[in-house]
């Protein structure tokens, strides 16, 4: 009976250790298209949330509380038939070591997403094939956040996740969807995951993990040294811009930090504020009115 009960408990454990590695939630917003029976677009929206938390993405094993949080936002901007125009607003974050904390990690917005879903239809990915573009730019975006959490824990932590999802784009590069071919002056899912694995841009993924483990985590046990590697982090980026001026990855970086960026440096142990705003500015003069109202 003892070794019946250990069994048991053991089982269990296992069950609850398998779970998904996302929480997150999917909104479905049709309010663009005057559709009077929005039947398709909650349906849509319970499918979506089901594909995206309920599949397994990875081998590894996620506890409940390392589940990555995350949110997508589907603007419908037209639709007939089964055809929809929209685009998708990606945010994830994670949380900051020893408080209640969440950090903001990527906050992204793709207008390029255009599908094909009739109700009821079964969404499964298929890392082998381009079968739905719904199901492939879900995916896509999946991977991306999995790689870039890893990223805030492990230097270059993400490198498979980001493999996936550029295998996701070379797949997808043969359909007729917008949004998965490289496209001059366009930012396009196969730009994003390029610079994520490209050597080029290695300053970024160096950023990534100095700014979250090395400096946030630490905030809460010394905040001063926490705040004098995030600076540092931060510095990275000038090296970059030197490189790739307009650099993709360094504008997907302030759009999830800017203001936290603002709030870290307008309070508690003091920093070479000038010099921060300096290099803020030459690095990410898109938010100079965010850096203006740094203060302490």
């Amino acid at each position: 009976m003892h070794r019946f009960l250990i069994a048991v408990i053991f089982l269990m454990g296992t069950i609850i250790g398998l779970g998904q590695e996302l929480n997150c939630t999917i909104t479905v917003n049709s309010d663009q298209v005057g559709q009077t029976n929005q039947q398709i677009f909650k349906t849509l929206e319970r499918a979506l949330n089901d594909f995206v938390n309920k599949n397994k993405w990875t081998d590894r094993v996620y506890a409940e509380n390392e589940r990555v949080n995350a949110r997508m936002f589907i603007t419908v901007t037209g639709y007939e038939s089964d055809r929809f125009d929209a685009n998708i607003q990606i945010q994830s974050s994670r949380p900051v070591f020893n408080t209640s904390y969440e950090t903001s990690v990527f906050n992204y917005k793709d207008n390029a997403f255009n599908f094909q879903y009739q109700e009821f239809e079964p969404l499964v990915y298929n890392p082998n094939a381009f079968d739905s573009n719904l199901v492939a730019v879900l995916s896509y975006y999946v991977y991306v956040i999995l790689g870039l959490d890893a990223d805030t824990f492990s230097l270059q932590g993400g490198d498979d996740y980001f493999r996936k999802a550029q295998n996701i784009v070379t797949q997808a590069q043969g359909s007729n969807f917008s949004g998965w071919a490289q496209e001059s002056g366009e930012r396009t899912r196969f730009e994003l995951v390029d610079n994520l694995l490209s050597n080029t841009f290695r300053e970024y993924r160096i950023a990534m993990y100095n700014y979250h483990r090395k400096g946030l985590d630490i905030l809460a046990d010394n905040n001063s040294t926490g705040k004098q590697v995030i600076a540092g982090s931060l510095r990275l980026f000038e090296t970059l811009i030197k490189r790739r001026p307009n650099a993709f990855l360094i504008q997907t970086f302030f759009d999830a930090k800017a203001e936290e960026i603002q709030n870290i440096f307008s309070d508690g142990p003091k920093v070479d504020i000038i010099k921060l705003k300096e290099s803020l500015n030459k690095v990410a003069p898109f938010y100079s009115s965010t850096w203006n109202q740094i203060t302490y």
